[in-house]
């Protein structure tokens, strides 16, 4: 057997493997990436220069940097550390919960485009619309409320008018492929810079907060904003928003495994000519998909606005493009996206807490996440990538030929 005959093979395995033999492999790929890590900060360390008393000792031998600490700071670290008695969940526990909840959005929004066989690199611009418009329409809104009867109305209120505007923003993109035969990746990067654009043209000039030198909106009232509950209101971080994510997750999960439409996106993104044939509307599949995926972009960033910032401020952080690694890492099962927004958020958090902690540079910090991210990911990445090859995989998805009736259009998808 030839080489590429066993890469062939191998892959084969890879698109065909089992929900628990994925789960095995990425946390394989894990466990590789913190040895390599290991091996790096120690490397790094003898490269250093400190104090005897500084140094720390492995094989007999005296390292700067110790990796168990790095380590321990970047996993525990992040969750507050859980096992050193006395612990809250404020603190870096929530700065953990929030980054991943608004990484739960940004995820689901791209998982959902590219089940569809949309690359989608617009959700950062899409979050940056959505959390504009929640920003001015909950402003608006908040003079007609107040009070606990302001809370329940505008944070409803708020979610629906990211959804609105972010899913009107990413029917753009779909409208120009499905119509105009314009290619998604360059559309959607061009709509990242047109929003920003746009938001920085708004919110310094005629949305300007007076009072604040800042290019912002004008604060929100608190009964406007997502109630702490559980955590101080110093966290930036609502329960209730996680709540909502994870109710995300569950709605997509369903939508796309056991709805006609869940059927069109999903046959579209694997068989597309045979869905067609088989009665899929590709156009506005197409023009769906990207709308629903824009809708949940704008979430994020109506998240983003009522729940940690309480006003629109121009410089979002970029979690429209963490999305991606997300939606990767997950291989774009909606499920998996919890459990990937989880690891990126606990890396993010853990990336501050280790530069405080420590004297790594951030730069070794940076290449350590890089790492762990690059090694989980590959796996899921060879497999997304080996579905489009002829001859891997063994169970492609059945696709209707009478017009895909609904009730043909539930079976369950081989994600």
């Amino acid at each position: 057997m030839s080489t590429a005959d066993r890469a062939r093979d191998a892959l084969a395995r890879l698109v065909d493997a089992s929900a628990t033999e994925r789960v095995l492999i990425s946390t394989a790929a894990l466990v590789l990436s913190v040895l390599i890590g290991a091996v790096l900060v120690l490397v790094a360390g003898r490269m250093t220069t400190c104090t005897v008393g500084e140094a720390v000792y492995y094989f007999g031998t005296g390292f700067c940097y110790d990796p168990v600490v790095v380590f321990d700071r970047l996993f525990l670290g992040a969750l507050g550390d859980p096992f050193s008695g006395g612990w809250s969940p404020n603190g870096q526990f929530a700065v953990t919960l929030r980054e991943s909840t608004l990484l739960l959005f940004t995820g689901l929004s791209v998982a959902l485009a590219f089940r569809a066989g949309i690359f989608n690199i617009g959700t950062q611009g899409q979050m940056v619309v959505g959390a504009l418009a929640t920003a001015l329409g909950v402003l608006w809104a908040s003079s007609l409320v107040s009070g606990a009867l302001g809370t329940v109305v505008l944070i409803p209120f708020g979610l629906f008018v990211g959804a609105v505007f972010g899913g009107l923003y990413g029917a753009v993109p779909g409208l120009l492929k499905a119509y105009a035969d314009a290619n998604e990746v360059i559309t959607t990067i061009m709509l990242n810079f047109i929003a920003t654009g746009i938001a920085l043209y708004l919110v310094s000039g005629v949305f300007k907060d007076p009072e604040s030198a800042a290019n912002q909106t004008v604060p929100l009232p608190e009964f406007a904003q997502f109630p702490a509950l559980l955590f101080g209101a110093q966290q930036d971080f609502s329960i209730v928003a996680l709540g909502f994510g994870l109710l995300a997750v569950v709605a997509l999960y369903y939508v796309l495994e056991h709805t006609a439409f869940g059927y069109d996106v999903r046959t579209s993104g694997v068989q597309p000519e045979a869905a067609e044939y088989g009665g899929v509307d590709a156009k506005r599949t197409v023009v769906a998909s990207l709308t629903l995926s824009g809708a949940l972009g704008g979430i994020a960033g109506a998240m983003y606005v009522m729940m940690v910032l309480g006003t629109f401020q121009t410089g979002i952080p970029a979690y429209g493009f963490d999305g991606i690694t997300v939606s990767i890492l997950a291989g774009n099962n909606p499920l998996g996206v919890g459990v990937a927004a989880l690891l990126f958020g606990v890396l993010k958090s853990g990336t501050t807490v280790v530069q405080f902690a420590t004297d790594v540079p951030p730069q070794l910090v940076g290449v350590l996440r890089g790492l762990i991210i690059l090694f989980v990911a590959m796996p899921e990445f060879f497999r997304l990538l080996a579905r489009g090859l002829p001859g891997t995989g063994s169970k492609p998805e059945a696709v209707a030929t009478d017009g895909g009736a609904a009730g043909d259009r539930g079976g369950e998808a081989d994600e």
